[in-house]
């Protein structure tokens, strides 16, 4: 026999087992064709709901084309291009000097590890994490967004508060096959059912196993952003 899974381990496995026969094709709601674009994507969604971002990108990705562009744009007029994103001035100095640094440091790619996605300006672990799963598909963590910071806690899988150290706690209870979907089910329940602000617990499939069911939520991050 092999050795009992520990509470929080056993947890995970029904957590998970629960989401993926929920949703069965839960995954990432960013429109890109490429690793650029996913890069800017995910840049632009900070704080800004995906929606928002892929009607500003259909857009924005006809205008600019490769990295180049990008950091030849003036930078005023690429802030205006993405005026209906939040904080879109600081946003627009990002794009712009992250594709000065691809074009002149990584010859023209998207780097494909860690330490060089973080290098780049507006570019965090979050972003980085899903530019290696989705553009280079390379999983070296756990994306941990608004909705994963809010239901790991909720469901009792981690009693971390901060991005970092949910991502270190979770990396030692989830097994590393599932860190990427873990995401994606997170994202679709919490957009589906478990709210910020007013969590439908009573039309959950998690609601027997979740300690925070007949709790008011201690967390508010409703924020608006995806990734």
């Amino acid at each position: 026999m092999g050795t009992p899974l520990e509470p929080r381990e056993s947890q995970v496995v029904e957590v998970l087992d629960r989401l993926y026969e929920q949703y069965p094709d839960a995954e990432i709601s960013l429109n890109f064709s490429n690793r650029l674009e996913l890069l800017i994507a995910v840049v632009l969604s900070a704080q800004c709901t995906d929606e928002r971002v892929n009607t500003v990108t259909a857009d924005l990705f006809e205008k600019y084309d490769g990295p180049e562009e990008y950091a030849n744009a003036d930078e005023e007029e690429l802030a205006e291009d993405i005026n209906s994103i939040t904080y879109y001035n600081n946003k627009a100095s990002y794009i712009k000097s992250a594709c000065e640094d691809i074009v002149e440091k990584h010859d023209g790619e998207v780097p494909d590890t860690m330490s060089e996605l973080t290098d780049l300006a507006g570019v965090g672990r979050k972003t980085a994490n899903v530019v290696l799963q989705h553009g280079h598909d390379l999983t070296e963590g756990i994306v941990v967004d608004t909705h994963v910071q809010r239901l790991s806690r909720r469901l009792g899988l981690t009693e971390e508060k901060s991005p970092e150290a949910i991502e270190d706690d979770l990396m030692d209870v989830v097994p590393a096959t599932d860190w990427k979907e873990l995401t994606h089910l997170l994202i679709s329940h919490g957009r589906a059912t478990c709210t910020a602000r007013n969590p439908d617990c009573s039309d959950c499939m998690l609601e027997d196993i979740c300690p925070s069911s007949k709790l008011d939520s201690d967390i508010d991050l409703a924020d608006g952003s995806e990734w």
